[in-house]
């Protein structure tokens, strides 16, 4: 993990809690995949699809050399192993002659079953959770992104200090040693982590003002703001870099993009945007990275129109839809919040299925097919989002007094002026504008 404030303890959090899978080994870790697959569960999408997905984020992580993977089957979880004792024999011999040196298990695995399964193995293991850790810790770029890493991993390893290590259970105690007679080392494991996890929080913090600051100054920029969300991979990138021009990274693997990015844009019809690219979304995302990362994925709450961009190509694209809409759903976005529907990837699809899938978004108002790497269907999509900006429009007189030209000028800035005279007290100024224009109009008087 990424050091925030080096000292004595650091060496002790990643020794025992965080076991990070940097090394400075020749060669790269060789890791296996396995994706657990409960008959009785009701899970969204196949487990051959789940496991494809896992595999895809074991790949995201340039020091592994992913050996394979499979799907196993289990009646139910066993609480000492997870699987079977003939699956973990079998895959005890399988591992040995494959010099697997990583286990990544797509699923929750408790401390107790990670421990048995690394000693019976005798291989690193890694859970869903902890990957996408890892994952994230790898592309965070910006202080916030770091910080707010490295408070999710944090928050994480609390819960798993139960390793029953048995340096773990020796007690300390006597003059010169922290915590007093009788601490054990597991209490002064958790409290390091405790100790550090205050003080990244009074660290993000002051980002997270920093942020709000930046928010509140877009409130008083009239232009409306358009964000981009998506499950992870679904291009949201390559759209923001055809519509913006911009060269933000992207790339075919998951997560590609961590931190979010914002550009402004002139659509055709002469009226400007702020475009937001943010982190993609994904099935069971740990819950201490959406708790991490929600002062980042609040620009979604602020914008005026969101575009959902969905990898219309792949197998089970309703199935992330679903994930997405969990997701925003939780995060508070308003019902009255307009989303775009952009079928992207079209370019992916087969030709034979491309017309009915044309047809099929030509009966929803609010649907549109792109590939945003050819640009087939970018400008009508560029049209529909002016449009759907510019709809519900209604008139206000305002009264505004002669020195407070400052309001004077964000009504001209906004472009929803319609007439304009002088009277004795003021300019009288007629308006058309949308409700969130209004709104946004309020909160600028008001600040």
């Amino acid at each position: 993990m990424i050091p925030v404030e080096p000292e004595e303890s650091d060496d002790l959090l990643s020794e025992r809690a965080g076991q990070r899978l940097r090394d400075t080994a020749a060669r790269p870790t060789r890791a296996y995949v396995l994706h657990p697959a409960l008959k009785s569960a009701s899970a969204r999408r196949l487990p051959e699809h789940g496991l494809g997905e896992a595999l895809a984020l074991a790949a995201a992580l340039p020091e592994l050399e992913i050996c394979g993977g499979e799907v196993v089957r289990l009646a139910r979880a066993h609480p000492g192993t997870l699987l079977g004792s003939g699956k973990v024999a079998e895959l005890k011999n399988r591992f040995k002659a494959d010099a697997i040196d990583l286990v990544l298990i797509d699923g929750t695995v408790s401390p107790v079953q990670q421990r048995n399964l690394e000693k019976e193995w005798g291989v690193k293991l890694l859970d869903r959770t902890s990957l996408i850790l890892e994952i994230f810790a790898d592309r965070a770029r910006t202080r916030e992104g770091v910080l707010q890493v490295e408070l999710a991993a944090l928050s994480y390893q609390r819960t798993r200090l139960v390793r029953a290590w048995t340096h773990l259970e020796r007690q300390r105690g006597g003059f010169g040693f922290v915590g007093g007679p009788g601490e054990t080392q597991l209490e002064a494991d958790r409290r390091a982590i405790d100790d550090q996890v205050i003080r990244l929080k009074r660290q993000l913090e002051q980002v997270v003002k920093t942020r709000e600051l930046h928010r509140a100054a877009r409130r008083k920029v009239p232009f409306p703001i358009v964000a981009l969300v998506g499950y992870t991979n679904a291009g949201k990138s390559t759209l923001f870099n055809r519509i913006t021009g911009a060269d933000v990274m992207a790339k075919d693997m998951l997560f590609a993009t961590l931190d979010p990015t914002m550009r402004g844009v002139a659509l055709p019809s002469g009226a400007k945007i702020i475009l937001s690219d943010t982190v993609g979304f994904i099935s069971d995302l740990p819950t201490q990275l959406v708790a991490a990362f929600r002062a980042t994925l609040e620009e979604v709450l602020s914008a005026d129109l969101i575009l959902h961009v969905r990898d219309i190509s792949h197998p089970e694209t309703m199935e992330q839809a679903a994930d997405v809409a969990d997701i925003l759903g939780s995060l508070g976005v308003k019902e009255e919040t307009p989303i775009i529907e952009v079928w992207n990837k079209l370019d992916l699809v087969d030709a034979s299925q491309r017309g009915a899938l044309t047809a099929q978004a030509s009966q929803r108002p609010m649907v549109l097919p792109v590939s945003a790497l050819t640009g087939e269907g970018v400008d009508p999509l560029l049209a529909m989002i002016s449009a759907t900006l510019d709809e519900d429009r209604n008139e206000a007189v305002l009264t505004i007094p002669f020195d407070q030209g400052r309001r004077r000028a964000w009504l001209h800035d906004q472009n929803v002026i319609q007439n304009e005279t002088e009277g004795e007290d003021g300019w009288r100024i007629t308006v058309r504008w949308t409700a969130r224009q209004q709104s946004r109009w309020r909160q600028f008087q008001a600040s």
